[in-house]
């Protein structure tokens, strides 16, 4: 006779709960999607064989900027600055808005 097992509930809340109650999870979720960005700049760098001089040519910034943009932590970069970095990729730059859940 096979032995069945119920499936227990999962204890506590989400972690995204627990984040926005502690007042977090706009900057957590800002900060995952900034990596995520600069993951994806990285990637096509280096597909592209690009160095960060000559990435920082085709946007026609300096290095120091673009040490900035790759920075994850650095959360002051602007949406026209990753849409050059994009464009300097042959990319475009997308964002949409979604319903929350």
């Amino acid at each position: 006779m096979a032995r069945t097992t119920k499936k227990k509930p999962p204890r506590g809340s989400k972690f995204d709960d627990y984040l926005a109650e502690a007042g977090l999870l706009e900057a957590v979720t800002a900060t995952a999607m900034k990596r995520v960005l600069v993951w994806q700049i990285t990637q096509a760098m280096t597909k592209q064989k690009l160095t960060k001089s000559d990435m920082a040519k085709r946007m026609k910034t300096s290095r120091a900027a673009l040490d900035r943009l790759l920075d994850s932590e650095n959360s002051s970069v602007t949406l026209q600055t990753l849409g050059r970095a994009a464009a300097a990729l042959g990319k475009e730059l997308l964002i949409s808005l979604k319903d929350a859940a």
